[in-house]
This record gives C-alpha cells, structure tokens and sequence, in this order.
C-alpha cells in the first residue's frame, strides 16, 4: 500500500517543464541576498518615516513544547535589545501546512527537552504532553497578564503547565488573574488572525519588520538583525541567546559510532547540511550511513506555498550560516529525484554513492541545473566523477524504491517524517540520540563528544 501511495504522490509532484523552470525561477529571486538587503532596507526606512520603535511580535502555542523553550527566553530578549515586544496567543493548526500534527507535538516535547541545557533554559524532567484541562488554566491565566506580567511571569506558568503542576497554576491565578474561557477563545482568534495575516501557520514564532524567526533555534538571526540596527540597550551586551557550534574535535571513541543520516534530493534543508554533515563525520571519525527517503509531496504528503514559501527564506538563512553555496535553484522533484537515487544505487556499487548524492543536491539547489534534462544530470555524473555514458543504462533502474521505502519506516519508527534527521548509535549499536533537522546538527556534535 506504501508503494501505490508513493507512486500517486509522485503522479500529482512532477511538474511540466515551464512551470518547473517558472517555479524555480521565482523562488530563485525570492530567496536572493540582494533582494533580502533591499527588503530590509526598505522596511527601516519605512519604520524611521513612520516613527515606530522596533516591534518585534511573539506567536505562543501554549501546550507547544518550543513555545515553552521561548517563553523563557522573552525576558533575556527584552533586556538585551530596545524592542517593544507584542504577545498573541495562538492555537495550533491543523491542515496542509502541519502535515503531521500529532508527531509534531510529541516531537516538540522531547526534542526541546533535548536542547534546552544548551540554550540555558529549563524543560521539567520527564514531563508529558499538558492534559487539556491543565492547558485551559494556563490560557486562562496568560490571557490575563498584560506585557510586562507575560514576560517576566509567563515563563512560570508554562513550568507549571508542563509539570502538570494544578496547584501551581492556580497560585499563579490567583496572583495575576484569570480570564474567562470566552475571552481566551476571543485571543486565540485573534492570534491566529494576525498570524494568517502575516502569512505563518506555526507557533513558538517570532516576527520582526517583515521577516519569520522560528523558536529558540532562530533567535541568532533575528539578534543579529537587531544589532546590524544598533537596536541593543547596552552597546557590549552579549548575545541573549545564542546557538551552540558545531563541534570540531572529538576524542578517539567516535570512530566506534555510527551516524545514520536521512536524506531527500529534493529537501533544500539537506541540501544544506550535506556538506556540513559530511565534514562533521570525518572529523570525528564516526561512520556515516546516509539513509536516502523520497521527498514529502512525493510520498504524498501536501505542501502549500505559503509553508514552502517560509521555508526556502529560512534554509537561506541558514545556509549563509553554515557557510554552504545555496541559492540558484531549479526544483528536482518527480523523474530527476527517481533517477537521482538510481544512479546513487548504482554508483554505490562503485563507492560512489555519496559524490552522486552531492553533486545532485549542488546541482539543484546551489548551480541551478536543471536536472529533468539529460545535459543536466550528466553534469551531475561527472561532478561525480563518474562516466556519463556508462551511467545512462541505470537511469531506469528501479532498485532504490525498497530501499527507501525501509529507509522510511525506519524513520517514523523514530518518531519523525522529515529530513534532514539523524540518529546516533554508540559502539554497542545502542541509540544515543534521534533528531530532526540540519539546525541539530550541533546536538549530534555535542552527543558524540558525550558518549565517545
């Protein structure tokens, strides 16, 4: 059943060739540095004509465990920078651009439990999803805190939230008090309006001047724009919370490890961190075991504009952060991903596979070559290293689809379904750690650090 579903997704995502190269086209100029440096300008411009302070909004998703991790990062955010901050309460969605919404929220529980001792933040022990119940209080509470009380005190009532702590949370009524449940839907409506407004879907979501900053994992990017505006209280203030490094050097046990690491040819956050992650294993020794999954609207998963739209902004961003070409784009997705993995087959038989894998992903997403032409993947074959006129006969080759179908399901067994991910082993095969996104390849470098 797996193998019909791919196959209709694969159907209804191999777009005609005018509207690929109009696609790609367009998402090319979108994402461009230029045009980023004159958007930015254009708003500072408009925000000084105006005479507006640096307003900076905050989407909080109350049983959300990223929105938890950002609520405590509220008050180090204000006393660093000159901003005027506004808070919305907001509900989580559910529709096409949340595919997966209840792993998602189990996801955000352990993960961010995972992060938070590296950002210098808090997530209780142990803690389960908030029952509804407890999740009501809290809104009714948060609901009825103005700014200031919300920034210094809102980081409470999330602790108690999810240490499940009713006690605590009624204290916390008592203290600041507490709206009626008409009054919180009222504010969930009206959060969720001002988000769709400004085109997002998420939570834990910081906006500022025109631009989306995702949780504690995007707060780098959004201080540094606050900086290059001199928007800082104090002129040598450090940064209020950065992200951790990857790390550089290893003790000699990482080579007893392994890194699986989950792959798509046509994920622009892979591509990205292909690079980096390649570096990452030969640094520390580890042994690399790149897993390669269909991408999402091939497996028929939905995607919309507005979601892809957000995400090419982002993956720039973070290219630029890594240091990873990115950028000139021509979208791979339908027949180029299937004869990219066929040729990764078959040059893994040559020990090859992963000089394929690279080259297709800097084809499409850092050259723009277009990899639906045969002149285009030949250049991928020869960026290889490899022979174009041998590689040819294995274009159709079909053996990839069982492969990546267990590649698959041994994903979700891990409780994700997108890539980039990784999952770590130490020596004994034991899992030490399972992630998802290119923005934890830090926590993988800090993990093998840990347990070499």
């Amino acid at each position: 059943m797996a193998q019909i579903t791919q196959q209709k997704g694969a159907a209804s995502s191999n777009p005609s060739g005018l509207k690929r190269w109009f696609l790609s086209t367009l998402m090319t100029h979108a994402i461009s540095d230029a045009r980023l440096v004159r958007q930015r300008a254009r708003a500072e411009a408009n925000r000084k004509k105006e005479g507006r302070r640096h307003v900076v909004e905050y989407f909080h998703q109350v049983d959300d465990g990223y929105s938890h991790l950002a609520i405590q990062a509220l008050e180090k955010l204000t006393a660093t920078y000159d901003i005027d901050l506004v808070v919305h309460l907001v509900p989580a969605l559910r529709d096409d651009n949340m595919p997966e919404p209840e792993l998602l929220h189990e996801m955000s529980r352990w993960d961010s439990a995972g992060i938070a001792p590296y950002f210098g933040l808090a997530f209780p022990a142990g803690a389960n999803l908030p029952a509804r119940a407890l999740s009501d209080l809290a809104l009714s509470v948060l609901g009825a805190m103005g700014t200031d009380a919300f920034v210094t005190a809102g980081a409470a009532v999330s602790d108690c939230l999810w240490r499940g702590d009713e006690a605590g949370l009624k204290a916390l009524a008592a203290q600041h008090g507490a709206v009626s449940s008409a009054t919180v839907a009222t504010k969930l409506e009206a959060g969720a309006a001002r988000r769709t407004k400004l085109k997002h879907y998420s939570g834990a979501m910081f906006y500022y001047e025109g631009e989306w900053y995702w949780g504690v994992d995007r707060l780098s990017h959004l201080e540094r724009r606050l900086r290059s505006l001199q928007a800082l209280r104090n002129a040598s203030a450090n940064p209020a919370l950065p992200r951790p490094g990857i790390a550089t050097t290893f003790p000699s046990g990482a080579s007893d490890m392994t890194l699986e690491f989950y792959a798509s040819l046509r994920s622009p956050y892979t591509s990205i961190a292909w690079e980096p992650t390649l570096a990452l294993a030969k640094a520390s020794g580890i042994k690399l075991e790149v897993r390669p999954i269909l991408p999402m609207v091939m497996r028929g998963v939905p995607a919309t504009f507005q979601k892809a739209f957000y995400v090419w902004k982002d993956v720039s961003r973070e290219a630029r952060d890594l240091g990873v070409d990115y950028g000139t784009f021509f979208d791979p997705v339908g027949n180029p991903v299937k004869q990219g993995l066929s040729l990764y087959m078959w040059a893994l038989g040559k020990g090859r596979g992963n000089d394929v894998y690279g080259a297709f992903l800097k084809a499409a997403f850092a050259k723009g070559i277009n990899t639906n032409s045969s002149a285009g993947m030949r250049k991928v074959v020869e960026a290889a290293g490899l022979d174009w006129a041998e590689a040819q006969s294995h274009l159709e080759d079909n053996t990839w689809q069982d492969v990546v179908e267990a590649n698959r399901k041994r994903m979700y067994d891990l409780g994700i379904w997108g890539v980039p991910s990784y999952r770590l082993l130490d020596k004994n095969g034991k899992q030490v750690l399972s992630v998802w996104g290119q923005d934890r390849l830090w926590l993988v470098s800090q993990k093998i650090v840990e347990h070499a």
